[in-house]
């Protein structure tokens, strides 16, 4: 008999995961801040408690796929008496994005309370998260890292170790910065294209049978041909992946000229109001560049 898993936060890339968990029979306990979000899943077969702390009550391993370090901290209790008694004896599983030092800090305060803890973040937007093809990187404890894994089959089509904590934030991190510099680059060869008076469509063709094609390139060329912005992967949120990519070479001491250029085009597009569509939308900052004579 299958134990219950655990699943807080139902968001952009936290529902489809979900539903992903649920449609492959994962006997799931859900819980997210707004509510209505759980009604996919309680569809699903899924059950959807009124707390976070029911979804600890009754699971031994936890998933969080959640916005960033202070609404982990407030699903914990983080610093209070109930953080000890919330996780005792649970494994909590760190599926979102944080930057390297939150992640260490948070893996001693739950060994110390009595908890396992892995870090899997993922690399991939909406779609894949849709078609359980995601990418996760595990970092922790072998024998929490091995009993984990398997869980996240439904989810991933791969789920690689990277060795100790943070080591699979700081590959995500490495991750993210060959997507955000590649995906802006797309945009600014589009908007070139544009530009010049050539055909998007056949720009996109010639993308698509060359040798620099992928399935990123694919989706993303789709969609800034289309001048489809409907977000897979939110600005806003590329916005604060390149800051932690920002952070975490500048404490090693790295020079990023691409992301630092990048990191300036992103927070224009969200100073823009594109904050909300896809990161594709990089491509409103280039054209106010243009506009204005840059």
């Amino acid at each position: 008999m299958q134990h219950e898993l655990g699943f807080i936060g139902l968001g952009l890339m936290g529902q489809p995961m979900a539903l992903n968990l649920a449609r492959a029979g994962t006997p799931l306990v859900v819980w997210n801040r707004s509510a209505d979000k759980c009604e996919p899943l309680r569809a699903a077969g899924a059950q959807v408690t009124a707390s976070a702390a029911e979804v600890f009550e009754r699971a031994h391993t936890v998933i969080l796929m959640l916005a960033d370090g202070d609404s982990i901290d407030a699903v914990l209790g983080r610093g209070t008496p109930r953080f000890a008694q919330l996780v005792a004896g649970r494994t909590v599983v760190h599926m979102g994005t944080t930057s390297p030092e939150y992640s260490r800090g948070l893996e001693a305060d739950l060994r110390a309370a009595g908890a396992q803890y892995v870090e899997a973040p993922v690399s991939g937007s909406r779609k894949p998260a849709e078609a359980g093809q995601l990418v996760a990187m595990l970092a922790g404890a072998p024998e929490a890292v091995e009993a984990v894994r398997p869980l996240l089959r439904p989810m991933c089509h791969e789920a690689v170790p990277c060795g100790a904590v943070p080591n699979a934030l700081l590959m995500k991190l490495s991750v993210n910065l060959f997507l955000i510099t590649m995906v802006t680059g797309l945009a600014e060869a589009v908007h070139f294209a544009e530009r010049q008076g050539l055909s998007l469509d056949t720009l996109r063709a010639v993308l698509d049978a060359g040798p620099m094609a992928s399935s990123v390139s694919r989706v993303k060329a789709q969609k800034l041909v289309a001048g489809d912005f409907a977000a897979q992967a939110a600005a806003a949120d590329v916005l604060k992946n390149n800051q932690l990519v920002a952070e975490a070479a500048r404490r090693a001491q790295l020079a990023s000229p691409l992301l630092d250029a990048c990191h300036a085009l992103y927070r224009e597009t969200v100073a823009l109001g594109h904050g909300g569509e896809d990161m594709v939308a990089v491509v409103r900052a280039l054209e106010a560049r243009t506009k204005a004579g840059a």
